[in-house]
């Protein structure tokens, strides 16, 4: 294991694309919860809303960056053929795949706390008239936000690599993984009946684990927090099992 996480993270530093990738959704997350919190209207009495979700809302833009590269880190090498010197240096598959979801769980862990942080950063700075509290991490819901959206990054990582492994091209994945974190929200605001609309915003990856980053009414959501991230650990768990699956049964 040692050896092939070592690879796995040899290739990560010397290909472009992940750097990249990984500095994309630094910049994209922080940007998107910049603008979103500039252009709130404070006044002494606050927001009037769950200011650290706002800062947090970035996030539905990173995420999709954080998909892509989970994608490539898999499919890139099978429309290259290297998935075959991969496989030939270590034999094991089931080794291989989790060198490649321990070594993606690094970097996005790493990215995704600078991430968050950097928008909590930015938030506090655009609002200072809500005190030190309302975003600070020694504040008990906020840090649970906090924590939890770097977690939401890292299983969306997860889910994307399962469904490039199964999958093998990156177009399709990156359509599946897109499709599922963005169109199916969608589709649920588009359903008149309210007992189905609450049921796919606690079932899709997106909706559910985004639950995580809210601090205030907590009692109007589909989901609680803490559960919401657990859908999305079962949405990235049954991916990396059918993914690691189809990789030991099928042809490189």
């Amino acid at each position: 294991m040692r050896l092939a996480l070592h690879a796995e993270w040899t290739k990560m530093r010397t290909v472009a694309n992940p750097v990249w990738l990984l500095l994309g959704t630094v910049a994209a997350t922080v940007a998107l919860s910049t603008v979103a919190t500039s252009v709130v209207h404070c006044t002494a009495s606050g927001c009037g809303g769950d200011t650290t979700k706002l800062t947090l809302m970035g996030v539905y833009l990173g995420q999709a960056l954080v998909g892509i590269l989970a994608v490539l880190i898999i499919s890139g090498e099978y429309s290259t053929g290297m998935i075959r010197t991969t496989l030939t240096a270590v034999p094991r598959r089931a080794t291989a795949f989790a060198a490649k979801a321990i070594a993606l769980t690094g970097v996005v862990a790493v990215a995704g706390t600078v991430a968050v942080l950097g928008a909590v950063l930015a938030g506090r700075l655009i609002l200072p008239d809500l005190g030190d509290q309302a975003l600070s991490l020694s504040d008990g819901p906020t840090l649970r936000a906090v924590v939890g959206t770097v977690l939401y990054l890292i299983l969306i990582g997860l889910l994307s690599l399962g469904v490039a492994t199964a999958v093998r091209d990156s177009a399709t994945s990156i359509g599946v993984v897109l499709g599922l974190l963005y169109i199916v929200p969608i589709v649920s605001q588009t359903i008149s009946d309210p007992d189905w609309q609450r049921l796919l915003e606690k079932i899709a990856p997106m909706s559910a684990g985004l639950a995580i980053q809210a601090t205030t009414d907590l009692h109007s959501l589909p989901i609680s927090p803490w559960a919401g991230l657990g859908v999305t650990a079962g949405w990235a768990a049954a991916a990396l099992l059918a993914g690691g699956l189809l990789l030991r049964i099928r042809d490189a």
